[in-house]
């Protein structure tokens, strides 16, 4: 079965493991990067909700106490499995809720007020934001799955905003790490670093408004986030600060609900987020590794790395010349995911020579956090949030709590021939992207995703390898020497030659075989890599969950 251990021998050797084992469940079981948010979730679960509950009551949780990644100010992409009353399941659905850029704000408008001499939009502030997909994103699943009110599912949510909750080691890191920006905004600052103190590991971090926020939310509805006082008090706070948004953009938003893009490899169907994510990148990549043997060469080998990075650097190249809202572009997607067209890009890949450099732009990091759910009657969703940029746009719109996301900053081109050039009402190409895997026959058995950037699909790609072609549990497949290249498709730099970026418990031969086939290679420390992969299988047989969560994070993967 697909990410079970199939011995029971200890992993060797032990140095590169961190956790030795997955977790095992049959009742159900969510997998966070904050505990806290994997309680909530499980709370949840123990009560007889179903797992898009949990993953629900998780994800409010982790827009409270992960607020360097994620919020009721960012974007919301899923992608869940409900298995049909009879038996069998039921077709797979994705919910892709991202907003637009301000519809008053021209091009021009936005090179004049950009950064690095207007090549690339303001990063953060004010004009940096999208309008926020999270609350739809929300309301969307709980239409399409849920069978608890908000009310209920946003209880932990608002406790820990209102009473406080203790910070964490990471969340304490990126509190000092951005002190410089979150000064910069009183409302920001106010609640961020009280006193104007940096708050250390095992302080309490409160924000009352914010959980007024969700509070009014959990009982209106989305509609009082988009079209009620909520909107009416952000978009005055950025009109009135330099901002862009106005109420009019934000009153239509709306969640969209379909099918996720697909692709098959080796003997699963693959699935994943559809437009605007770079979903398609990870597709795109497993078609054209498709071809190597990679359980011959080995995943974590020279030749394995070799033939992933150059498969990507190929699927990012696309991306940078094909891909934006569909609703501006004619997207080939059909093309970019079809085998044929894996065939050729395959055909371009030397075996023994890197490809050196190609047009694209510099890898950005970005942060966000992924979470996943099965439930004991095998309901199964992949869920990713984000605010973008660590903090996203530093602001605080007002006393509303709501910290708003950097995408439109972060991710929109300022050069007019670029499909994924900023244009007023658009919606940016979006890094965010989750995946699910199924048998041949449509069998779901796997969800897994993890943030980073541009890293997402490279990282989903390694974890999708060694789960494949080399038959490792979850919690091994998470714990895979990682590494990532750059360029990707961030805009914030343009013309730098590629770099390959790897953790050096991979072992010197790899390191040293990379660097024979012409990769820049930059070593980095073990477990050193950001990134919070969480995998949760599930064998339809017997309904048992086997669960891995990235030792790189503060996360934890549980059940009942």
């Amino acid at each position: 079965m697909l990410g079970f251990p199939t011995t029971t021998d200890r992993p060797k050797p032990m140095a590169r493991r961190r956790r030795g084992a997955p977790v095992y469940a049959r009742n159900g079981m969510v997998a966070t990067a904050q505990p806290l948010a994997t309680a909530a979730g499980l709370e949840v679960l123990a009560n007889g909700g179903n797992a898009v509950d949990a993953a629900i009551a998780a994800a409010l949780v982790d827009a409270v106490t992960m607020p360097a990644s994620c919020g009721i100010g960012g974007d919301l992409f899923a992608i869940v499995s409900k298995p049909a009353k009879g038996g069998g399941y039921s077709e797979l659905m994705s919910v892709i809720s991202s907003g637009i850029s301000p519809r008053n704000a021209s091009l021009e408008f936005m090179q004049e007020r950009g950064e690095l001499g207007g090549r690339v939009l303001a990063q953060t502030g004010p004009l940096s934001p999208s309008v926020p997909g999270f609350p739809a994103g929300i309301d969307a699943l709980l239409e399409q799955f849920g069978t608890r009110p908000l009310t209920e599912l946003s209880k932990a949510a608002i406790g820990y905003a209102a009473d406080g909750f203790p910070i964490t080691q990471i969340l304490a890191s990126h509190l000092a790490g951005e002190r410089a920006l979150l000064e910069q905004y009183p409302a920001s600052a106010a609640v961020f670093l009280p006193d104007g103190k940096t708050l250390g590991p095992g302080e309490m971090l409160r924000q009352p408004g914010l959980a007024g926020t969700i509070d009014q939310i959990a009982r209106e509805g989305s509609q009082a986030f988009y079209q009620g006082s909520i909107a009416k008090r952000m978009t005055d706070w950025l009109g009135q600060n330099g901002g862009a948004l106005t109420a009019e953009d934000f009153s239509d938003h709306a969640a969209w609900v379909g099918a996720p893009l697909q692709s098959t490899y080796r003997d699963k169907i693959v699935y994943q987020t559809g437009l605007p994510t770079q979903g398609f990148v990870q597709l795109e990549a497993q078609n054209i590794v498709e071809g190597f043997d990679l359980s011959a060469v080995g995943t974590d080998s020279a030749q394995g790395i070799h033939y992933m990075v150059e498969a990507l650097k190929r699927s990012f190249h696309d991306r940078h010349l094909y891909a934006a809202d569909p609703n501006f572009v004619d997207v080939p997607m059909e093309k970019l995911l079809s085998k044929e067209w894996a065939a050729e890009r395959r055909a371009t890949i030397d075996p023994n020579q890197a490809l050196l450099e190609t047009k694209s732009t510099y890898l950005y990091p970005g942060d966000t956090t992924y979470l996943c759910a099965i439930d004991g009657d095998g309901l199964m969703i992949s869920l990713i949030i984000s605010v973008s940029g660590a903090w996203g746009s530093g602001v605080i719109a007002g006393d509303t709590g709501v910290l708003l996301n950097n995408r439109a900053g972060h991710c929109f081109s300022l050069d007019p021939d670029h499909p994924n050039r900023y244009e007023p009402g658009k919606k940016t190409m979006h890094t965010l992207n989750c995946y699910l895997i199924a048998e041949r026959d449509g069998t779901p058995i796997v969800v897994g995703g993890t943030p980073g950037g541009d890293s997402q699909t490279q990282w989903n790609l390694q974890c999708l390898t060694a789960l494949i072609d080399e038959g490792q549990d979850v919690q091994a497949a998470v714990e895979v020497p990682r590494w990532s290249i750059w360029p990707a498709t961030y805009p914030v730099d343009v013309g730098h030659p590629f770099r390959l970026v790897i953790e050096d418990q991979v072992g010197q031969q790899t390191i040293d075989g990379l660097r024979e086939r012409g990769h820049d290679v930059v070593t980095c420390g073990p477990w050193s890599q950001s990134g919070t992969e969480m995998i949760i299988s599930r064998d339809p047989e017997s309904g048992v969950l086997v669960g891995g969560c990235d030792p790189r994070s503060e996360g934890i993967a549980a059940g009942i």
